[in-house]
């Protein structure tokens, strides 16, 4: 559903969320004290553990509101504000998602491994736009927590408007140079709205777009197969069944960006672990998710390797979203294998009936080059 226009939201929602927000981290609490009373043996505590977590988030919101609305107060001419402003909202929202992420790991059990992280410093001071996998529960988050805290960067984020009904992220991210896209798409130019945000990347910023457009789920992965067949897009269609792990990448957005900033380096971030929890009843069987990380792989692409043409870049697209696939489809056999590792051979010779004959043994000899003796 849109979200209401921003006089409502600044005159009516935002203060509302406050006395709402402390109701409901006080029911939530309760919650998972009753929980707790009720089964304090319980190894999971799945309620427990999901009610702390909402109690937090919504406190943490409320107080993004109160914290912007002080910063306004006492900068309330937009003509007056200079590069304070924007990197104190830098530091609230690098503060609110370090605090979520640390808080999941003991209440959740959620934790990131990155793999193969470029480092920071050998891109200092250049632009870029981190192309990220969207899927599993977290992911967005997370991948934004590492570009704040790790690499020092301002995140652009690309993301839908339907996000501005979450009022803190809806106005931290509102005054840093975010892109809402509108769920209405009709007359609107998605594709030049996120070139506008790219052209004015800083030399520290980092655009981050999911060039997917929404979580993976094998559902969306068959709807996006039937809709490139019925659009007579055969080929893609065979490329998208090749790589069951990720929807098919739709290439308007990262071609935008390409074109309004060719000196931007590119970052590919795959990722999977908790890829495969697509619905509330999967999420809490398997709370908590302390035995499936969150695994982040992360390529680096220098902007002069890149395809200078749109058709080249539409298929390097495809090319990088097809390795995505293969490493997430090789992380989840590894997985696989740990979980159930191979039982070893029964030794033949402590089998009744199972002496190799004679004939058996000569060709598997002669097959190796050994001739039998006499």
């Amino acid at each position: 559903m849109r979200p209401p226009r921003l006089v409502v939201r600044r005159g009516l929602i935002d203060p509302l969320w406050i006395p709402l927000a402390v109701v409901l981290a006080c029911l939530q609490l309760a919650l998972a004290g009753v929980a707790l009373l009720a089964a304090p043996l319980g190894s999971r505590r799945r309620v427990c553990r999901l009610a702390l977590f909402g109690a937090l988030y919504v406190l943490i919101d409320a107080w993004l509101v109160l914290r912007c609305a002080g910063l306004w107060l006492r900068h309330p001419i937009a003509a007056r504000r200079g590069q304070h402003w924007a990197d104190t909202h830098v530091r609230l929202l690098r503060a609110t998602l370090a605090l979520l992420v640390a808080a999941s790991r003991p209440l959740l059990g959620f934790r990131v491994e990155a793999e193969n992280l470029p480092d920071p410093d050998s891109l200092a001071g250049r632009p870029l736009l981190v192309l990220a996998r969207h899927g599993g529960p977290g992911d967005s988050f997370a991948i934004a927590e590492v570009l704040l805290s790790d690499w020092r960067r301002r995140p652009v984020i690309v993301l839908k408007e339907t996000l501005r009904w979450d009022p803190g992220l809806d106005i931290v991210l509102g005054r840093l140079p975010s892109c809402f896209l509108p769920a209405r798409r009709a007359g609107r130019d998605l594709p030049g709205l996120i070139a506008a945000v790219a052209r004015d990347a800083g030399d520290d910023d980092a655009i981050l777009l999911f060039p997917e457009g929404g979580n993976w789920t094998p559902r969306r992965h068959r709807l996006a197969l039937d809709k490139l067949w019925v659009r007579g897009r055969r080929l893609a269609a065979v490329r998208a069944a090749a790589n069951p792990h990720v929807l098919p990448p739709q290439p308007a957005g990262v071609l935008a960006c390409l074109d309004a900033r060719p000196d931007l380096e590119v970052v590919v971030v795959a990722h999977t672990g908790l890829d495969d929890l697509v619905s509330a009843a999967q999420i809490w069987q398997a709370l908590p998710v302390s035995d499936r990380p969150m695994i982040m792989r992360w390529w680096h692409l220098p902007a002069d390797e890149l395809p200078a043409d749109a058709d080249m870049r539409h298929d390097w697209l495809d090319m990088q979203w097809a390795v995505l696939d293969s490493w997430i489809d090789a992380r989840k056999a590894a997985r696989l294998r740990q979980q159930d590792p191979p039982q070893p051979a029964p030794d033949l010779e402590t089998l009744p009936g199972t002496e190799p004959a004679p004939e058996d043994v000569a060709g598997t000899a002669a097959d190796k080059g050994y001739e039998p003796t006499a």
